[in-house]
């Protein structure tokens, strides 16, 4: 008796796409996982999505075109897997690490960060974390003891939605500049207008911008520093995405100008989050460190020593009380990955700005799809009117949509993504990520989009 045939992915792809997928197998998958209906899709975190889209892949064989979640679409660097995989049979996994980071890393991130930010920050000032989320999620809770009258966190939005959550997990308050709308000099008004009401503790952004990819410029971050002095704020500057702004093709090159734009230049009361997800596609071992600039590093604040004893240093109680209640250090292995990571890009070994280039290439490609079927990207204009680069990130919408109606159109379509509401965003849309399209892809993404066209245009 001959086999029963059983249909490939790509033919469940084409025959299930003729037609948006069926709504009540939507709905129910969406109802699975706490939401009413997937109208309430908005609401949803990144991770609940993530988990909603496998489903519906696994009960109709349709597999999405994923922009919800910012995997890297690259192999792990191998110098760091071979360092660490000779790091576990050296021994290293029955050894707890040091909370403040095994001497080589802390000294090859010194050095990573000299090369590519041009900063000069001593190993002693730096400490390894279990990714830049568990290090921002220190550094909240740290800066939210430092003085009770400042309770709340400054966002340059839009931003990543899980640093949000993580100021609502600790009872952190939350404020927010859309630098969409205010770039260039007109960022000094509004953003010293917050500072002077005195309750704002810290200020928080990405730069390039998770979700946008907006770049603030040097003007911007002087402008940032200037003011953060002249308040006493820190600055918690996320730079997941180093030197990734793939305009500027002298970038990357170590110990050489241009270097990725940073506050650090402008004042002392900065910390940069520096992670190894995207740059070195590392992200499933969680591998971060935070840098703190020595004159903030080595500052006491009274309260940390009523709260914790000893002398208050700022550096000490971000280590040894704070990091080591959270997790009590990271990854011993991952250590080494880490810096041997740092030490191949600061040699010329891993050139991290040429290798990640690729995903400059499909975003345009995905841009160039949405556009030929009426989408347009949300946040377009960087500072000086350029128009915004080619990245890891993106904005679109369709029509005058708002991020919810589309989010809750486009699932029926086999393409995810999540809404801008998340991330604070003024603007209506959602955010793209273009790191995991593959090329067999391109024509998946043009042909549903295509049916969402003829399905949704406005009326001619």
């Amino acid at each position: 008796m001959p086999a029963r045939y059983q249909p490939t992915l790509a033919d469940l792809i084409h025959t299930t796409m003729n037609y948006p997928l069926d709504k009540n197998l939507v709905d129910n998958v969406c109802r699975s996982f706490g939401l009413m209906d997937a109208h309430e899709l908005g609401n949803a975190t990144i991770r609940q999505m993530v988990g909603i889209i496998r489903e519906i892949e696994q009960q109709t064989g349709c597999e999405y075109v994923h922009m919800e979640l910012g995997n890297p679409g690259l192999p792990a660097e191998k110098i760091g897997v071979e360092a660490q995989i000779a790091a576990l049979r050296g021994g290293c996994a029955n050894k707890y690490p040091l909370i403040t980071g095994i001497p080589e890393l802390t000294e090859a991130a010194s050095q990573f960060i000299k090369a590519f930010l041009g900063l000069n920050i001593p190993a002693s000032c730096i400490v390894p974390t279990v990714g830049s989320m568990q290090g921002c999620f220190a550094l909240d809770t740290i800066i939210r003891q430092l003085r009770p009258d400042r309770d709340t966190i400054l966002f340059l939005d839009p931003c990543f939605p899980v640093q949000k959550q993580q100021c609502r997990v600790i009872g952190l308050k939350i404020d927010s500049i859309d630098i969409g709308d205010h770039r260039g000099e007109r960022l000094r008004d509004v953003l010293e207008a917050k500072l002077r009401q005195g309750n704002i503790a810290a200020i928080l952004y990405s730069n390039p911008n998770n979700p946008s990819w907006m770049c603030l410029t040097e003007q911007e971050l002087r402008t940032i520093g200037q003011l953060a002095n002249r308040y006493d704020t820190i600055v918690i500057e996320d730079v997941a995405y180093l030197n990734m702004d793939f305009r500027d093709p002298n970038r990357g090159k170590p110990f050489c100008a241009p270097y990725q734009p940073t506050v650090g230049r402008y004042t002392m009361n900065c910390v940069h989050l520096v992670s190894c997800s995207k740059i070195f596609s590392y992200a499933g071992e969680r591998a971060a460190v935070i840098a703190v600039h020595p004159d903030l590093a080595h500052r006491h604040f009274p309260p940390l020593t009523e709260r914790y004893h000893g002398d208050g240093q700022f550096m000490r109680t971000l280590v040894y009380q704070v990091l080591y209640a959270i997790s009590s250090g990271m990854s011993h292995s991952v250590q080494y990955a880490m810096a041997a990571m740092f030490n191949a890009a600061c040699e010329g070994k891993i050139n991290f700005v040429a290798n990640t280039h690729i995903y400059a290439e499909r975003a345009k490609r995905i841009k160039e799809i949405m556009e030929k079927h009426h989408f347009h990207v949300v946040y377009d204009r960087d500072a000086d009117d350029r128009l915004v680069g080619d990245g890891f990130f993106f904005t679109f919408t369709y029509r005058d949509w708002t991020g919810e109606q589309l989010l809750n159109k486009l699932i029926y379509y086999g393409v995810s993504a999540i809404s801008l509401l998340s991330t604070g965003a003024v603007r209506e849309g959602m955010r793209g990520c273009a790191s995991a399209i593959r090329d067999d892809q391109y024509d998946d993404l043009d042909e549903r989009l295509a049916l969402f066209d003829r399905d949704f245009a406005p009326s001619k």
